[in-house]
């Protein structure tokens, strides 16, 4: 599931307030690309989140691939660094995944962050 969005989107707006209020969804989000890629080749990624402006863009075109292989939606967002402030760094990231457990308090907010970008989608 492809979809891009901007800083104003519900998915990003949910995103950074999720992350932002939550400190312990921190622990569920993964920023580097090699982890978001880990993440997806074990099966614990909900989410995958790239930016559009990370240079070269080669080094995230694999993810896409990976995620719809495992029907794991992901979404692109404009910026790098709006990315990186979303997942509560001070660097720029180019991409990031959010995982679950079973017993997280957070499920229900990954979910409704999933509904967010399947309905960007429609």
């Amino acid at each position: 599931m492809k979809v891009s969005m901007h800083d104003d989107t519900p998915a990003y707006t949910l995103l950074s307030l999720s992350i932002s209020q939550s400190p312990s969804l921190t622990n569920t989000t993964s920023i580097f690309q090699s982890a978001a890629t880990k993440t997806l080749n074990r099966g614990i990624c909900e989410v995958v989140v790239m930016a559009a402006d990370a240079e070269p863009i080669e080094i995230l075109l694999h993810l896409p691939l990976l995620a719809e292989d495992k029907n794991v939606p992901y979404v692109f967002v404009p910026s790098k660094a709006g990315l990186g402030r979303a997942c509560g760094v001070s660097r720029p990231v180019i991409a990031c995944s959010v995982t679950s457990n079973e017993g997280s308090q957070l499920k229900t907010q990954i979910q409704q962050l999933k509904l967010a970008i399947e309905k960007l989608l429609i």
